[in-house]
């Protein structure tokens, strides 16, 4: 039987995740948690400190564990009871899914996942820390299934491909900064309605059908449940 309901695709940027207490990569004094992008999320960064790498993604680890879903994670995963709901998602956490939400794709990989450094299409499950000798089993190191700055992003045409089969576009928490995600912008049809979320929407240029909804992601959740029910 087909599906009648119509096909929300939702971007969400660390924005979103912000408001369950994780910090972001572009905090004002431009460093995550004290440490500069360069030293901790590139691959001449694990190269050179493998270790430092590891214990950063460690701690991040820990801090997505114990962060909770909030408001806007919730009312995403509500939105399938009207609309058929597929996110892609900026952020490394699982705060989407234990929002509840059930078709997610993760741009930037997942925090709760690692693989091997010879071999990045077999992902093996991370509940706890790696460390510098932690092998995989074809006996190289394990490093944080997380796509670092300076490597492609494997799931961005699959995503791109999505804009062109749905009936509204999304981006939630996200400052449009970060490249390949940021021109998911681009690729959505000027025909589609697009929806954009943000406690300070980010400079976006012209787009046609486009609504702004100036709220944190919390409130603007809603905002957008009841001018989509609308429609």
């Amino acid at each position: 039987m087909p599906n009648l309901k119509k096909h929300i695709v939702i971007l969400s940027g660390a924005g979103i995740s912000a408001e369950s207490g994780l910090k972001t990569f572009r905090d004002s004094d431009g460093l995550w948690n004290g440490y500069n992008i360069e030293d901790v999320a590139t691959p001449r960064a694990f190269k050179r400190n493998p270790q430092l790498v590891l214990d950063f993604y460690n701690q991040r680890r820990k801090d997505v564990a114990a962060a909770k879903p909030n408001a806007a994670h919730i009312g995403l995963a509500a939105l399938e009871k009207d609309f058929d709901v597929t996110i892609i998602t900026q952020n490394i956490d699982d705060l989407h899914e234990r929002g509840g939400s059930t078709k997610i794709l993760h741009l930037h990989g997942e925090i709760f996942k690692m693989r091997s450094v010879a071999d990045e299409n077999t992902f093996y499950e991370c509940k706890s820390d790696i460390n510098v000798g932690d092998l995989a089993k074809d006996g190289s190191q394990l490093r944080p299934h997380i796509v670092w700055f300076e490597e492609p992003v494997p799931m961005m045409e699959k995503a791109a491909a999505l804009l062109h089969n749905c009936d509204y576009f999304v981006v939630i928490g996200t400052s449009l900064q970060v490249y390949p995600a940021a021109s998911l912008l681009h690729y959505a049809p000027a025909f589609l309605p697009k929806f954009i979320i943000d406690r300070k929407i980010p400079e976006v240029g012209s787009y046609s059908n486009l609504t702004k909804i100036e709220m944190p992601a919390t409130e603007g959740v809603e905002e957008l449940r009841k001018l989509l029910l609308a429609i």
